[in-house]
């Protein structure tokens, strides 16, 4: 049996699905192809893959435990969930995502894999703003309060 465009097409929009799945094999067989047979890997950049993918699932079933709601803003939060890893910072799902682009880049240390790592840098910080614009408007004061106290992406800094 097989799937049909449209379940293709749902499985595509998923952004985890493409970051864990289809990235990581589409830029290892362009590494391979580039290097004319299996590219040489950076092993030692494997915790970075795991630490990303890690955080990523840990901090979703937190926020699903704790604030209710779906994966994405599609389902949004019924509660704001602001201790925890959310206390540290305001994305640390997509930080996973780009903690695991990171190691990916430097597990293949290739040209097209940082710059698949910087175009996700920048799209994740522009959805992470308009992500903010969405819960501002969800969860009023107490969520203004919340961009006052803690940082959008690394704890203290920015």
């Amino acid at each position: 049996m097989s799937a049909s465009p449209r379940s293709l097409r749902r499985w595509f929009k998923s952004t985890s699905n493409r970051t864990f799945l289809v990235w990581p094999l589409a830029l290892l067989a362009l590494q391979a192809l580039l290097d004319g047979g299996w590219p040489r890997l950076n092993l030692w950049a494997l915790p970075l893959l795991a630490w990303g993918y890690l955080q990523y699932r840990w901090v979703g079933t937190l926020r699903a435990e704790q604030g209710g709601g779906g994966p994405g803003l599609s389902n949004p939060p019924l509660r704001l969930v602001s201790t925890g890893p959310y206390g540290l910072t305001r994305n640390p799902m997509y930080l996973g995502h780009l903690i695991f682009f990171a190691g990916l880049a430097l597990l293949l240390l290739s040209g097209p894999a940082w710059v698949v790592f910087a175009a996700h840098v920048l799209w994740f910080d522009r959805r992470a703003r308009g992500d903010e614009a969405h819960l501002l408007q969800l969860f009023g004061e107490p969520y203004r309060d919340y961009l006052g106290r803690v940082k959008r992406w690394v704890p203290g800094i920015y």
